[in-house]
Order: structure tokens, then C-alpha cells, then sequence
């Protein structure tokens, strides 16, 4: 277990094998993506881009242990994140706009992905923590649940730009533990102005 008895729902999802289900329910959703509210339409599958910029390929900035989120999900291990390229919001003032923006990372495979949330959970981090992973959610939960056959048991938190598609959180449920959002606006002129 992962030191605090707590088993994350996402482990039972994948012992039914709904997990990997709901994975590749959402890779379906790829050929004519709608994974955010922008509802581009293109077929990532055949490598086409919308708004995001990201393909069917899923591109990784970095992982490692992180000090620098929210106290209670730093802990003494760090937070396990994973920062994935492109997003699908396009703020102006964006602190990570060579990820985000012009999509620097490396591009790996869904057991890659696996094996940084085990290695994450070997160097004692207090749970995984896949920032911007709305356009790569489909990618996110295929790994988890290799992961989870590997004996993955950390919460999953999901720190995300806020900007969702309501049917793709209903096939998240259960699998998500801590949704980390970033609320950026309450104005939807503003929203407009600074998040294209």
C-alpha cells in the first residue's frame, strides 16, 4: 500500500477491467476529439491536430518528484508529477509556454507513461500528478491501468487548466482522486482575451 491506507479507486476499476475499458472508450473519442470543450473534430489517430497541437502521440515535458505543489500534496515525498506537452487552453500568460505552447517534451509510448508513475511511486512520492492531461486523458488512464497490474496504489490527482468537458469527468469518475483545478477566470470576456 502506499503508506496511508487508502486504496485508490482506480484499483478495483482495474481488477473488473472497467478501467482499461473506460481507456479505451476514451482512445475511441481520439478519431474525432472532443476531449475538451473546444470540440475540434480532428482524427488525432490519423495525426491530425486541433487547437491543442497534440496528435494521438503522447508527448512528456518531464517527470520527477515535485516540492512546489500545495502543501498537503507534497507531503515528504514530493508530488509525482508529470507534465505533459501542448494544452488546450492557450493563455497568454502562460509560465510554461515552451511545454504548453511550442509542445517541447519527448514523445513516448502508454508503458513509458506506466513506468514513470511506478518508478514516481519507487522514489516514495505521495501520489501522481499528471498536470495538464485533459487532451492526454485517454493515454492517462490506459497507463494507469498497466500500472495498476503492477502494483501502482498512489492517488491519482488530475491538475488540470479547469476548462472540461463534462462527459469526459463522468468517465473519469472514480478513477480520479484529487482534482487539482486551476480557476483563471470568472469573467467570460476576460477568459476570452487571455485563453484564446
Amino acid at each position: 500500500m502506499n503508506g496511508y491506507h487508502f486504496k485508490p479507486g482506480y484499483v478495483n476499476l482495474h481488477r473488473s477491467g472497467e478501467l482499461k475499458m473506460r481507456g479505451e472508450s476514451l482512445w475511441e473519442m481520439l478519431k474525432d476529439c472532443r476531449l475538451c470543450p473546444r470540440q475540434c473534430g480532428v482524427n488525432r489517430i490519423a495525426g491530425e491536430k486541433g487547437f491543442c497541437k497534440a496528435s494521438a502521440k503522447l508527448r512528456v515535458a518531464s517527470f520527477s518528484s515535485h516540492f512546489g505543489e500545495e502543501r498537503p500534496l507534497v507531503g515528504v515525498g514530493g508530488s509525482g508529477t508529470i507534465f505533459f506537452s501542448h494544452c488546450n487552453l492557450g493563455c497568454v500568460f502562460c509560465q510554461n509556454w515552451d511545454i504548453s505552447h511550442q509542445g517541447s517534451g519527448t514523445e513516448v509510448g502508454i508503458a513509458v507513461l506506466a513506468g514513470m508513475m511506478l518508478q514516481l511511486q519507487e522514489q516514495g512520492c505521495q501520489n501522481i500528478n499528471v498536470v495538464t492531461p485533459t487532451h492526454f486523458a485517454p493515454h492517462v488512464v490506459l497507463a494507469l491501468d498497466l500500472a495498476a497490474g503492477q502494483g501502482l496504489c498512489l492517488p491519482l490527482v488530475y491538475n488540470t487548466c479547469g476548462w472540461e468537458q463534462p462527459d469526459i469527468l463522468a468517465l473519469l469518475d472514480g478513477i480520479v482522486d484529487i482534482y487539482l483545478a486551476d480557476f483563471k477566470y470568472m469573467d467570460k470576456g476576460k477568459s476570452a482575451l487571455y485563453s484564446s
